[in-house]
């Protein structure tokens, strides 16, 4: 693979009409583009050859704007980054499947939202009161740390310090109802 320096000059030669370097140029870029959506798409080199090729097309449509004073790379995995994220959307979108006949974002009639209020009431009743105040103020209610602070009377560290306990302590009594 070509190093910056020598990928820079392809890219150069090819503005200045030398075919033949704009092709050893996006030969050089594909290897790179492929690496990087390999290792950021793993499993997935289907979509990975795809997104190498929508972005070959992007940097060859748009090589007039690259700036020499910068990095060539710095501009090849901006534009590879913004395909990538445009893949993501994209995917992520096609992603929506029903599940057992609900699509994601329905209210399970069966599971009401009361149910979860009585289990996290639960949990946070199996804490320290000051964790189970801090968590409730920050975490339910989004208050900040600074507000719970003053309103409990207790110092801006004690707050995260609570939240931070709370939490881990809520983590393990999860894993223990799992369990049983």
């Amino acid at each position: 693979m070509a190093d910056e320096t020598a990928l820079r000059a392809l890219l150069l030669q090819g503005l200045a009409g030398d075919e033949a370097a704009h092709r050893a140029f996006l030969t050089e870029a594909a290897a790179l583009l492929r690496a990087y959506f390999r290792n950021r798409l793993r499993g997935r080199p289907e979509d990975a050859e795809d997104l190498v090729q929508e972005t070959l097309v992007a940097l060859h449509t748009r090589r007039e704007s690259y700036d020499p004073n910068y990095p060539l790379t710095a501009w090849l995995y901006a534009i590879a980054r913004y395909r990538l994220i445009d893949f993501l959307r994209r995917a992520k979108h096609r992603a929506h499947a029903p599940l057992d006949g609900l699509d994601v974002g329905d209210i399970d009639p069966d599971y009401e939202a009361t149910d979860a209020k009585h289990d996290i009431g639960v949990l946070l009743g199996k804490l320290p009161e000051k964790q189970r105040i801090a968590i409730r103020m920050v975490k339910l209610e989004e208050k900040s740390v600074r507000e719970t602070a003053d309103a409990t009377g207790l110092s801006e560290s004690d707050i995260k310090i609570s939240i931070h306990r709370g939490l881990k302590t809520l983590m393990r009594l999860m894993a223990e109802e799992q369990v049983s």
